[in-house]
């Protein structure tokens, strides 16, 4: 469609994209104005780990990559239920947690064949994020590098963090199976796109007690952060 079609369009939601036949780009509306689909270093700073290249900031998107909207679920017992995607924020709270820590999503959303991550990037494999853990020392070492230093996100003691890396890991906290919320400030989860079995995937763990990254697995519908790798 021509830019005029484009702006004519009424309440785009976030995460819609176009081509723009006059501008020659395709366009993702961020929730306040169109940008380059490309440009998504403009909400989402990067940094060059390893040959890979991450966004520094966890996701916070609420639709797919087509458009489509990712319902956002409040109720514990609807969470608790859900076999399709979903996302939230921590303890439903945008306030205080929206700017800070992103969205938590449940496995579903990050599997959803729509596409979760922007258009050049992707939810990182279980394989990618232990390319990522062994450049940086291997995952008795790794977490420290990739956490954010000090204690103003992190409880205290936040051992062996130096964020060298500059992954700028955060402690999200999560979504449990019945819905509730916990751990913000102690831990931070992230989903990997990689699945173990029917009812789990693979998951990474920043703790503030050690200077390590866990690999672990988690089932579908819990509430995890997600990052984003380059395609």
């Amino acid at each position: 469609m021509t830019s005029v079609q484009r702006d004519a369009i009424p309440s785009p939601i976030a995460g819609l994209q176009i081509w723009c036949i006059d501008c020659k780009q395709l366009q993702v509306y961020d929730g306040s104005v169109w940008r380059t689909a490309s440009d998504v270093t403009t909400y989402y700073p990067i940094v060059g780990i390893c040959c890979q290249s991450w966004v520094t900031k966890n996701l916070d998107v609420a639709s797919y990559r087509n458009g489509d909207p990712i319902p956002k679920v409040t109720d514990n017992a609807a969470w608790a239920a859900l076999t399709t995607g979903a996302w939230c924020y921590y303890n439903n709270d945008s306030t205080t947690y929206a700017v800070t820590y992103g969205k938590l999503y449940n496995w579903y959303a990050v599997n959803d064949p729509r596409g979760l991550a922007p258009m050049g990037w992707h939810i990182p494999t279980d394989f990618e994020w232990t390319n990522l853990s062994n450049c940086l020392g291997g995952d008795a070492a790794a977490g420290g590098a990739m956490k954010e230093t000090g204690t103003t996100h992190w409880t205290s003691p936040n051992t062996g963090a130096t964020n060298i890396s500059g992954f700028t890991g955060l402690p999200g906290g999560s979504r449990n199976l019945g819905g509730s919320f916990g751990l913000v400030g102690n831990y931070g989860y992230w989903w990997s796109s990689t699945e173990t079995d029917t009812p789990s995937a693979w998951t990474r763990l920043l703790a503030y007690t050690n200077g390590g990254i866990t690999r672990g697995t988690a089932s579908k519908p819990y509430g995890y952060s997600v990052r984003c790798l380059r395609d």
